[in-house]
């Protein structure tokens, strides 16, 4: 019996040395041909990225690998391979090549389709970002009434009425009204976490333009969002099956937003009359096209946080960039409190004239781009050519946004803050200001473009007209921050004055 125990036990230990040495050379074998043999292997890159999946992902889950694809352009050339199946551009020419519609010669072949590796997640319902070309088309042209001109000027009392309250709850919460600067004997000042403030404006308003009604993010809120970085990360190490649904299960604020959107939709579908919102035009498709519950919700959802998130990000980027550039911070002043002469003057409309302003947001879009990775796109059947590069089939393609803004191969000292890039100033006239493509190109371009600007523009007027703005930690750099897809912001607090008139 000892014996036959021991014969197991042999039996089992040789068992396991073959699998760990079969999965063991099979991994060995697989670096090798990623290495030598593999149709991207003239490309360079770190040795790691070329060699397997595990340098990318680490990169990914420390935050860091918008810097790190930076640091491979600049070593490497414009084209980095990035993962053993993937090229990362620094190049402007690749934008269109990769994201924008077919011209030319190549007029009528279909776009370069979107990386299911990235975009879709297995029993998740697709959005209008995640959908394939066909059903992209349909739902864009169904929701394009609601971004369009006309609406934005129908919805501009949803919109002013919610940038209004973020000024009154400002004016509210700047100053402490129990104690005095024993220096100045005014009210004292409180710290303000601008960035919360934000999103919570924002999230109202996209709450409202959505389903009709605000989240009451202006009142009380907290705003979780959910971390992408690590659902990318487990999906390139092919553990998907085995670990998504583990972060499901704990990813409560996930499951309270969803849960928050489903009840709102509800809501929302059962008004009679029409009005100037977002999904009104996907609403009157959903029967002829059998749109079911769950995907509904999910472009809904998809809206919400792409129409509050990365407004709020941005405007948290141009604050804090204006506050570390006085000269920029007191040219924008000038502009806005100079043109309006009161506060009912500053509309949704009026803010267009503002052209200084328009350059400190498209400077900020440089510097802190709130979606900072590469948007991946995959090469099809044949390869494509893309800046000017014949680039094989079944290749992950993208333009890492973040690296792609800080190369001084496109821009002139590409880490200061110079609005004036954007106004012909002469010394900047070797910046590549095709570079810069924050809301992307081509037929899945930013459906959203013109909302965003108007608000960004809207929400920064009436700010910078009621308040003097000064950093609470002005030794901190606020922008050294993590990325998980989105960045993931620290609190920006500020001491906001009121001005007096």
């Amino acid at each position: 019996m000892e014996l036959k125990t021991n014969l197991s036990h042999l039996h089992y230990g040789v068992l396991a040395g073959i699998v760990v040495g079969t999965t063991l050379l099979a991994f060995v074998l697989r670096v090798i041909y990623n290495l030598y043999f593999h149709p991207l292997a003239k490309y360079p890159g770190p040795l790691l990225h070329r060699a397997s999946h595990l340098g990318y992902v680490i990169k990914t889950l420390r935050g860091t690998i918008p810097r790190d694809v930076l640091g491979m352009h600049k070593k490497y050339g414009p084209i980095v391979r990035i993962a053993p199946n993937e090229l990362a551009f620094g190049d402007p020419e690749a934008w269109k090549d990769i994201y924008g519609h077919k011209v030319g010669g190549n007029l009528g072949a279909e776009e370069l389709p979107k990386y299911s590796g990235f975009y879709r997640t297995k029993s998740v319902a697709p959005s209008i970002i995640s959908e394939d070309r066909e059903n992209h088309a349909l739902i864009r042209r169904q929701l394009a009434h609601g971004f369009s001109e006309r609406s934005m000027r129908e919805q501009e009392p949803i919109i002013g009425q919610y940038v209004d309250l973020l000024v009154e709850r400002l004016h509210e919460h700047a100053v402490d009204w129990d104690s005095k600067d024993e220096r100045t004997g005014l009210q004292a000042k409180k710290s303000m976490n601008m960035a919360s403030w934000y999103n919570w404006t924002t999230f109202d308003i996209i709450g409202d333009l959505g389903f009709g009604e605000p989240f009451g993010c202006l009142d009380k809120a907290k705003y979780d969002p959910w971390r992408n970085g690590y659902l990318l990360a487990v999906k390139y190490l092919g553990l998907g099956n085995i670990l998504l649904p583990i972060f499901r299960y704990f990813a409560k604020s996930r499951k309270e937003h969803t849960r928050r959107v489903e009840e709102k939709l509800r809501r929302r579908m059962e008004m009679t009359a029409e009005r100037p919102d977002l999904i009104e035009g996907l609403l009157k498709k959903k029967d002829e096209w059998n749109f079911e519950f769950k995907r509904l919700a999910m472009n809904a959802s998809t809206l919400i946080v792409a129409g509050s998130e990365t407004t709020a990000t941005l405007l948290c980027g141009v604050t804090y960039l204006l506050l570390r550039n006085p000269e920029a911070l007191k040219k924008l002043t000038e502009e806005v409190r100079s043109t309006f002469k009161s506060e009912e003057e500053i509309t949704l409309t009026s803010v267009g004239q503002l052209s200084y302003m328009l350059a400190c947001l498209n400077e900020a879009l440089r510097r802190y781009t709130p979606v900072p990775v590469g948007m991946p796109r995959i090469t099809p059947k044949g390869g494509a050519t893309i800046a000017g590069e014949w680039i094989p089939e079944n290749t992950v393609v993208a333009v890492w946004q973040w690296a792609t803004n800080h190369n001084d191969e496109n821009w002139t000292v590409p880490f200061e803050y110079h609005p004036e890039r954007f106004m012909h100033d002469p010394k900047f006239a070797r910046d590549k200001l095709d570079a810069l493509q924050p809301f992307s190109v081509g037929p899945r371009n930013c459906i959203g473009r013109n909302l965003a600007y108007a608000e960004m523009r809207l929400i920064l007027a009436k700010v910078v007209y009621n308040f003097d703005m000064q950093l609470v930690d002005p030794s901190k750099d606020w922008l050294d921050q993590k990325v998980y897809v989105l960045w993931s912001k620290p609190p920006l607090d500020l001491y906001l004055t009121p001005v007096n008139r």
